[in-house]
């Protein structure tokens, strides 16, 4: 249970972090001419991830579920999720954030994961949403939100992309 604490504890600190890394991009990015898309959505993303994490919290509490005994393959997909996260957060720099926000007449960004992948930090977030709950085999919280990410990510994905391709060389 310490592990899972641990892991946890180290999980909402990063959204924490996160969140206001976003925030301060938005701001700055709004100041120079960007506009939020797709905010009708975000909500729902943003509920699916928070109930994402009380769904793991509770299922590992009151199941009482250990790491499993093969925990090394989750564990070693979340933890390559987390670097290519640090990678994308990174790449993006002032860009990145939890909201579609464009600044329109830019060059979009295409180096580092970038360069291989146009969505990567949505892959991370499938990745961590469906191998952080089977590292402590919280089955139902993998299944249940690893469905319900891929359903909110195809509502999301198509908007960005089209105010990208909108707005910016993205289409290129």
């Amino acid at each position: 249970m310490i592990f899972f604490g641990i892991v946890f504890a180290f999980v909402v600190i990063q959204r924490l972090v996160e969140l206001s890394i976003a925030k301060r991009n938005e701001a700055a990015l709004k100041r120079a001419g960007a506009y939020e898309v797709g905010s009708s959505h975000y909500k729902w993303m943003v509920s699916i991830h928070v109930c994402f994490l009380l769904s793991l919290l509770l299922e590992v509490v009151f199941f009482h579920p250990k790491p499993a005994v093969w925990f090394w393959i989750p564990l070693f997909f979340f933890i390559g999720a987390q670097i290519v996260r640090v990678w994308v957060i990174r790449s993006l720099g002032r860009f990145w954030n939890t909201k579609i926000i464009i600044l329109p007449n830019i060059e979009v960004v295409t180096k580092g994961p970038y360069k291989h992948l146009r969505h990567p930090n949505y892959l991370v977030v499938t990745i961590e949403i469906c191998m952080l709950p089977l590292l402590f085999q919280a089955y139902i919280t993998a299944i249940v939100f690893t469905l319900l990410n891929a359903i909110i990510l195809s509502i999301r994905i198509p908007i960005e992309e089209k105010a990208l391709s909108a707005a910016t060389n993205y289409s290129k």
